[in-house]
């Protein structure tokens, strides 16, 4: 399959975690968690997202995200979120089905959740016939590609904690936002008041495994048996643990993450100036949004692979990846001009 923008999940597996698996397969070890790596790189996520961060290892994002829901609610409560959100639109109803609670989206114009658009839907609170409102769950970034500054996260997890509500953020490409934004992962989550956070690695260079990190104690009782329940309990967890240890021990992240915002934003040099293309959302981490003659982009699916993001509009999505090249986008825009100059003739 040729390299295209379809998505960072397309991407293979950074060499350094390759290795990291290599070096953990050796001998036997205590399994579900309970060896030196997991420990190791619990210690680590403590670095990176200070002493009361408590990690679970799980299988992938939508299981991360379930498990964090399910920490924070019980199935007569109710999640705050964009509409646009993954929770919503990707995870083909896992909260609703494995929790049991409700979903309250949001229509956002940019995927950012603020006070004034959440307040919408904070009403109902003691009456027994409408589910609860209970959590705030935002994506960083979020699916539109933009970017919460570390002052518009403080604001809804005040508006949370006001209304005895948790804010979770789904961070899927925490990296890149993080390293976009110039902070740590610390600064951008447990020093802005969230309480629990779904912290991704798949799509920047893992080969497998996520975690959910656990930020504020009052969630974390019973979080080892929710993960049971859910299926998310990897018996040989070590080579998950070891993924992670290689990820955070070293600039591996940082690293990674630069390299796909860098060529995100190649990549919008190269196609924002050529007729017929209309960048709809800003370019804020390493994921491109752009408007394009339907005959256009479908065309163009023919040589790359990406999605059409709305395809009522002619909105399509491109992602980088930690192994996209420069080349890999000359030959992109090559391919692009082309398909347009087909179009106009």
């Amino acid at each position: 399959m040729k390299r295209g923008f379809g998505s960072d999940n397309h991407s293979g597996i950074s060499p350094e975690v390759l290795q990291a698996i290599a070096e953990t397969n050796t001998g036997h070890a205590l399994a579900y968690g309970d060896d030196e790596w997991c420990a190791e790189t619990e210690a680590l996520f403590r670095q990176h997202f200070g002493d009361q961060a408590q990690p679970y290892f799980v299988f992938n994002g939508t299981g991360a995200n379930t498990l964090s829901i399910d920490l924070m609610c019980r199935s007569h409560e109710a999640v705050v979120c964009a509409e646009t959100a993954h929770i919503n639109v990707d995870e083909c109803g896992a909260p609703q089905r494995l929790v049991g609670c409700r979903l309250l989206t949001v229509d956002t114009p940019d995927g950012k959740l603020t006070p004034e658009l959440v307040a919408t839907r904070l009403h109902g609170f003691g009456f027994e016939h409408h589910s609860q409102p209970r959590a705030i769950s935002i994506t960083q970034p979020t699916e539109l590609g933009t970017l919460y500054t570390t002052s518009e996260i403080e604001a809804l997890a005040d508006l949370a904690h006001s209304h005895n509500m948790w804010l979770h953020i789904d961070g899927a490409r925490l990296a890149n936002a993080a390293v976009a934004l110039g902070l740590s992962f610390r600064q951008m989550t447990t020093d802005c008041g969230a309480d629990i956070v779904s912290f991704g690695g798949t799509k920047n260079g893992l080969m497998m495994g996520e975690s959910v990190v656990v930020l504020n104690p009052e969630l974390d009782r019973d979080a080892r048996y929710r993960r049971k329940q859910m299926g998310q309990l990897y018996s040989k967890m070590r080579f998950v643990a070891a993924q992670f240890r290689a990820y955070l021990a070293t600039d591996l992240w940082q690293r990674n993450a630069a390299h796909s915002n860098r060529m995100a934003k190649l990549l919008l040099e190269s196609v924002s100036n050529i007729e017929g293309v209309e960048v709809v959302y800003p370019m804020q981490a390493n994921s491109l949004f752009v408007r394009l003659p339907r005959e256009v982009w479908t065309a163009l699916q023919q040589d790359y692979f990406f999605y059409d993001w709305d395809e009522d509009d002619n909105v399509v999505r491109w992602v980088c990846s930690f192994d996209t090249t420069e080349e890999d986008i000359a030959s992109f825009a090559t391919a692009l001009r082309q398909r347009l100059a087909e179009h106009r003739k």
